[in-house]
C-alpha cells in the first residue's frame, strides 16, 4: 500500500482544467456527489481557514462534517477529514482502489480528479452531514465543480494568481472563480478589488443568486473580534427580513486577512440557521475558537528560537504577511525562503523584504525550485540594502544560518510556499503521529 506511488501514476496527465472526466468518472461511481449537501468555496487566497472554520463550527454543532482542502503539507490524508481527523491511510487506499476500478475504458483522469472522485465517494459512504469542499485551482473547469446544486458558495478573494491558467487580469480569474455559482444558489462574496467584485456581482446577477457581501469582522484587542452583521428570517411569500446580529468571540488564527474571512464563515453558518440548519450563536463562537490550520502565520518553536511560518506564496499572502509582521515588535526579518519556479517572485521580494533584513534562499524539495542563484541576483536589485543574501541546500541549514544571525527584536520567518513547510513539518514530525 504506496498512496504515493499510486497517484504518482496519475501525474504523468498534468493538469487539466475541463469537468468531462470528472463528470464521467462521477457517473461511473453513480454520482455520490449528489448525495451530499455541500458548501464550495473558491478564491485566490484565504480558502483553507474559511474551510476550517466553517468545518469547526458545523462539528461544533453537532454535525458529522467532511472537510477537502489542497494542497496537503504531509500527508495526503490530511485532505480528505471528517469533523477534523484525516481519513485513515487503509480506507484512503482502499477508496483510490475502487475510484480505479471504476474508471471509463478511455478515460485518462490526472491525479486531482482521481483523488477528487475519492473525497466524493468517501463522504458519500460515510453519510456525512455536510461537506465543506474547498476549489482546487480557478473554480469553473475545477475537478470539485462537479456539483450542481451546493446548499451555498463562497469566494474569498481574488488576485492575480496562476494567470498561465486563470488568465493574467483580476476579470479573468474573477470570471473562473465565478464558474462556482450556480442558479439560485445564496453566494457569499469577501472583500476584493472592484473589477474582480464586478465581475461576480454580475455573474450572480445573472443567475439570480442572493447574495451576500459581509464585512469584515472588527478586531477588540487581546485576541477578540466581533462580527457586525445581520440575520435573516421569513417575512412571508414576498421575502425575508433583516435583523441585526453581533458576535463577539475569540480568534485563534492571526492576521487581519482572518478578519475577512472569519466573517464569511459566520455569514455561511447565519444562511444555513435560515435554511433550517441547527447552529446556536455558542456553536459558532466555539467553532471559531477550536479552528487550527497549520502553517498560517504559526509561531513555532525551532531549536529553543521563537520562528513565524507562514505558507505566503503569492502577492496577496506576502502583504499580509508583511503587515503582520510589521505589528511585531521586531527591527530587522530574517526571511528562509524557498519558492516555486511558477511563482511572481520579484512580487514576493517587493512586499516582504526591506533595506536591513537578511534572505537565506533554500530549495522546495520535490517540486519545480526556483533557480536560487537567478533569487539572488533578483533580490539584491529589489532590495539593495539586504543585510547579507545566502543560499543553503536544505531549509535545516537555511534555518540554522538565520536563527544563529539573529540578535534582540530581530524575527526568523519560514514562507515562501506551502509545500517547503510540508517538508519542513515531516522533519520535525509534525502533525505528531
Amino acid at each position: 500500500m504506496n498512496i504515493d506511488a499510486f497517484l504518482q501514476t496519475f501525474a504523468r496527465f498534468g493538469i487539466h482544467l475541463g469537468l468531462e472526466t470528472s463528470q464521467a468518472l462521477m457517473d461511473a461511481l453513480d454520482n455520490p456527489q449528489d448525495e451530499i449537501p455541500v458548501i464550495h468555496v473558491a478564491g485566490s487566497n484565504g480558502k483553507g481557514s474559511v474551510c476550517a472554520y466553517l468545518s469547526s463550527i458545523l462539528a461544533e454543532a453537532g454535525y458529522r462534517v467532511g472537510r477537502y482542502t489542497s494542497p496537503h503539507l504531509v500527508s495526503w490524508t490530511e485532505r480528505i477529514c471528517i469533523n477534523g481527523k484525516p481519513i485513515a491511510e487503509s480506507d484512503l487506499w482502499n477508496t483510490l482502489q475502487a475510484v480505479n476500478a471504476a474508471i471509463p475504458i478511455g478515460v485518462q483522469p490526472t491525479q486531482f480528479e482521481v483523488f477528487t472522485a475519492a473525497m466524493w465517494l468517501y463522504f458519500a459512504e460515510q453519510e456525512v452531514d455536510i461537506a465543506v469542499v474547498e476549489v482546487g485551482l480557478g473554480g469553473r473547469l475545477d475537478a470539485t465543480n462537479v456539483v450542481d446544486e451546493p446548499l451555498l458558495t463562497i469566494i474569498t478573494s481574488i488576485s492575480l494568481e496562476h494567470t498561465e491558467r486563470l488568465g493574467d487580469t483580476l476579470e479573468k480569474i474573477a470570471a473562473e472563480k465565478a464558474g462556482i455559482l450556480k442558479k439560485d444558489c445564496p453566494a457569499i462574496i469577501g472583500k476584493m478589488p472592484e473589477e474582480a467584485s464586478a465581475v461576480i456581482t454580475r455573474r450572480a446577477y445573472e443567475l439570480y443568486c442572493p447574495t451576500f457581501y459581509p464585512a469584515p469582522a472588527k478586531p477588540l484587542g487581546q485576541g477578540w473580534a466581533a462580527y457586525e452583521g445581520f440575520e435573516w428570517f421569513e417575512i412571508d411569500d414576498e421575502g425575508v427580513a433583516l435583523v441585526p446580529r453581533t458576535l463577539t468571540f475569540e480568534m485563534p488564527l492571526p492576521g487581519e486577512v482572518q478578519l475577512n474571512n472569519v466573517s464569511l464563515a459566520i455569514a455561511a453558518m447565519l444562511l444555513l440557521r435560515h435554511d433550517s440548519w441547527e447552529i446556536t450563536d455558542e456553536a459558532i463562537t466555539a467553532g471559531i475558537a477550536k479552528t487550527q490550520w497549520l502553517g498560517r502565520l504559526q509561531w513555532h518553536s525551532w531549536q529553543g528560537h521563537k520562528i513565524l511560518i507562514d505558507g505566503a506564496h503569492n502577492s496577496d499572502s506576502a502583504k499580509n504577511l508583511r503587515a503582520f509582521v510589521d505589528r511585531q515588535p521586531v527591527r530587522q526579518i530574517h526571511w528562509v525562503m524557498g519558492m516555486l519556479s511558477t511563482k511572481n517572485h520579484q512580487e514576493m521580494f517587493e512586499y516582504l523584504l526591506r533595506s536591513g533584513d537578511s534572505l537565506y534562499l533554500v530549495p522546495v524539495p520535490g517540486h519545480s525550485s526556483a533557480d536560487l542563484a537567478a533569487l539572488v541576483t533578483l533580490a539584491k536589485t529589489v532590495c539593495p540594502g539586504l543585510e547579507r543574501v545566502w543560499v543553503f541546500d536544505d531549509v535545516q541549514k537555511g534555518l540554522q544560518a538565520a536563527t544563529d544571525n539573529t540578535q534582540f527584536q530581530e524575527l526568523v520567518v519560514l514562507c515562501g510556499s506551502l509545500y517547503l513547510l510540508g517538508h519542513f513539518f515531516a522533519q520535525e514530525g509534525i502533525p505528531k503521529t
